[in-house]
């Protein structure tokens, strides 16, 4: 290898440590605004979605506890959690949420993303 792609290849590497090292810990903090922006219309105490599928946004608990079918969150797999697949338009359209309302932003859906990758923690 000559000079100029050894060069290119050092600066690579370094900023891809760059990337990793000033990765944010995403926690519950920073998903609450979103579900109570996105989702709380129909999902919080007595609304017909937390009637029609147990899902309540009410606390970080209930939505760990998810639906009357069990946990929409698998900590540490965003892809096998229904949460994010249903947000991020990952499922049957009939299914995808908000369920009739504007969906949420790529920036939403990547912080979802990153707080189930990295735990789901409170």
């Amino acid at each position: 290898m000559n000079n100029g792609t050894m060069t290119l290849l050092a600066t690579l590497v370094a900023s891809a440590g760059l990337i990793g090292c000033s990765s944010k810990q995403v926690t519950y903090k920073d998903i609450e605004p979103i579900l109570q922006e996105k989702c709380a219309e129909c999902h919080i105490g007595d609304k017909e979605g937390v009637v029609a599928s147990g899902f309540s946004v009410d606390s970080y608990d209930s939505v760990m506890t998810g639906t009357k079918l069990g946990p929409v969150i698998v900590k540490g797999s965003a892809e096998s959690s229904s949460l994010y697949r249903m947000v991020a338009g990952k499922t049957d359209p009939s299914i995808h949420m908000p369920h009739g309302k504007a969906p949420l932003s790529e920036d939403q859906i990547k912080t979802i993303e990153a707080w189930i990758d990295q735990g789901a923690v409170k």
